[in-house]
């Protein structure tokens, strides 16, 4: 068997067109190799044949605009364009049923935020699963709830982020506690919560403290009042300590004294009784409830600074999540591996007052490259928790990504065991394929240079440009270029003029094929070769943006850095965009050809603001 050139190449245009109309312009060789290989195994013999005819369709395939890639798609191969809007659909279908779901009249789900923060990109994955499991089983004719529950029991250690500035700014104190801030993230995403509660509003009412009553009473828990020191040599020996053998009455006695305010912080706390021979020393005898020496910043907002004084016990995460989760009625919970040791100490309290716990997942942990999903990491770069550098919620929105990408990517990674590792570029990937749909496409050139064109023949050039060529319902607009002694004037992008240095044909984008002649008094000097694209693919000529020299904007496209996040990642560039863009308002996207896509931010004293959000 030989190798059949024509047949090899043509697998591979339509692979590489797939793959770089999937990815913003450029096709990667070994994407397209994979593809050619598992579709044809009896060519894996060729393979180093194979990669060069690759190598040299994906050089033609990367040198045409997305426009053209997908004109030519479109005419050869249009159920690839099918199959690409399909992958953008991901579905809450493709999740696996949740664990004995039959067993349940109603699933009941719940994402539990700590709001001593916006939400981060990491937070994303627990709500979104949680919330994609309701609607699936609301789609299946099941009964289904998703609680949202704020989890604010720890006001001295984690502070919650009503206490910003930043975040005053935006809210108003009712709006601040409800923690509103969260609930908009989570509208943006397209979560609406069922219920909302908060845990330290179920302080005041005393839930937690009639749960340890209850709790004490059946010789479950017991009030400790050892040294925390002297405490740890007991656990550190598998031995209990004196209090644990204390008489219910006497717990009862200690512990109202806690909530009475007759002990310290740090002088007595409430334990559950646990397995003390327990090899992990976290769930020996673990604490429930303890005295904390701050007022939270909640509860003087909403009941002012006398009562808040009043609650100094708190119960602890553990304590107040088995309590919400029964009481909320919650079936199935979600949550990362390193929740494992929480479920194992969470079980103790269902045991001893008869409940049943809920269906727990525990799905791997996830890692973003090139970001940092650490709260107190991204507090301390003394950033709006909006900026569009930061990986949270509000920042991404305001960088231009959309929630339809940020679930897609979750959904991609599902709630399977092992740690799952994603990367911004992969969201860019994503959030591309969702904006190409949307934007509209726009001439725009960096760092200028004025290029005067030769033996034009024409009086006037109207040139037209869709403004998508992908709906071409949705219209052209005109671009007239006035001719002058036979010449026109036009701006194109200084890195382009070394191409066109190097290459000397080149062609603009939807207007012409120009050549170079020379440079004169600052600039490039070029003449008419002709006006028709034919020519353009014949000679594999590169493609370029431009704008025209009178009927244009002043853009400053801010672009956004890598990490290490400071202000001087902020890199802006200065260039020209062609009128229409312009009459776009504030908060739209465009693309601009060639380039990558923006968002207006600002438009002041005839210059556009734009936000570069990825290619």
């Amino acid at each position: 068997m030989s190798l059949n050139y024509d047949e090899v190449r043509e697998l591979a245009l339509k692979y590489a067109l797939a793959n770089a109309v999937k990815y913003g312009g450029k096709a990667d060789k070994n994407a397209v190799m994979s593809k050619i290989m598992a579709e044809r195994k009896d060519l894996r013999k060729f393979a180093r044949e194979i990669l060069k005819i690759v190598e040299e369709v994906i050089h033609q395939v990367n040198s045409m605009s997305i426009e053209e890639q997908i004109s030519l798609i479109r005419s050869r191969w249009p159920e690839l364009l099918e199959e690409r809007k399909e992958e953008t659909r991901r579905t809450i279908e493709t999740l696996p049923p949740l664990p004995n779901d039959e067993n349940y009249d109603m699933i009941v789900l719940r994402f539990a935020p700590n709001p001593d923060f916006v939400l981060t990109l990491g937070n994303a994955r627990p709500a979104i699963l949680n919330y994609a499991y309701k609607l699936k089983y609301e789609k299946l004719g099941k009964k289904s709830k998703f609680i949202l529950r704020f989890e604010d029991t720890d006001p001295k250690v984690k502070r919650p982020f009503i206490d910003d500035p930043q975040v005053r700014e935006r809210y108003s104190t009712e709006e601040l506690l409800r923690y509103k801030f969260i609930i908009d993230d989570l509208e943006w995403l397209g979560i609406r919560p069922d219920e909302i509660y908060v845990q330290s509003d179920r302080v005041v009412e005393g839930i937690y403290y009639d749960v340890a009553k209850k709790l004490i009473e059946i010789g479950g828990a017991y009030v400790c009042t050892c040294p925390e020191d002297v405490w740890r040599r007991y656990r550190d020996s598998k031995q209990p300590c004196p209090c644990r053998s204390r008489s219910v009455e006497e717990n009862l006695e200690l512990f109202e004294k806690m909530l009475n305010g007759e002990f310290k912080e740090g002088e007595a706390v409430v334990r559950v009784k646990t397995d003390m021979a327990h090899p992990d020393p976290s769930v020996r005898d673990w604490v429930a409830l303890r005295i904390v020496d701050a007022k939270h910043p909640r509860l003087v907002l909403k009941y002012g600074e006398n009562t808040a004084e009043k609650f100094k016990v708190w119960p602890t995460y553990n304590f107040a999540v088995a309590v919400d989760d029964h009481l909320m009625g919650i079936t199935h919970v979600l949550r990362a591996q390193e929740h494992r040791v929480n479920t194992v100490k969470q079980s103790y309290i269902f045991k001893y007052l008869g409940w049943k716990q809920p269906e727990t997942i525990h799905f791997g942990r996830l890692h973003i490259e090139g970001a940092t999903l650490s709260k107190s990491k991204l507090r301390e770069l003394g950033l709006r928790y909006d900026d569009p550098r930061l990986p949270t919620l509000a920042g991404l929105r305001e960088r231009g990504i959309l929630p339809e990408a940020i679930w897609e990517i979750m959904l991609n990674v599902g709630i399977k065991p092992s740690d799952a590792k994603i990367s911004l570029s992969n969201l860019y990937a994503i959030n591309r394929k969702y904006l190409d749909e949307r934007a509209n496409r726009y001439l725009a050139v960096i760092d200028p240079v004025l290029i005067e064109i030769e033996e034009i023949d024409k009086e006037l050039i109207v040139c037209e440009i869709p403004n998508h060529p992908s709906y071409p319902e949705r219209g052209k607009r005109k671009i007239e270029l006035n001719v002058e002694d036979g010449k026109v004037r036009i701006y194109i992008s200084k890195n382009d003029v070394e191409l066109l240095r190097k290459r000397r044909k080149i062609r603009l984008l939807e207007l012409m094929n120009i050549e170079y002649i020379g440079e004169q008094d600052g600039k490039i000097i070029a003449r008419l070769v002709s006006y028709d694209l034919d020519t353009a693919r014949r000679e594999k000529l590169d493609i370029i943006q431009w704008v025209p020299e009178k009927d244009n904007v002043k853009i400053i496209v801010e672009r956004v850095d890598k990490t290490p996040l400071t202000e001087k990642d902020f890199v802006k560039e200065f260039g020209l965009a062609e009128s229409e863009l312009a009459k776009l308002g504030k908060g739209n996207v465009a693309q601009l050809f060639r380039y990558g896509f923006v968002k207006v931010i600002d438009s002041r004293s005839g210059e556009l603001v734009l936000r570069f959000i990825h290619e």
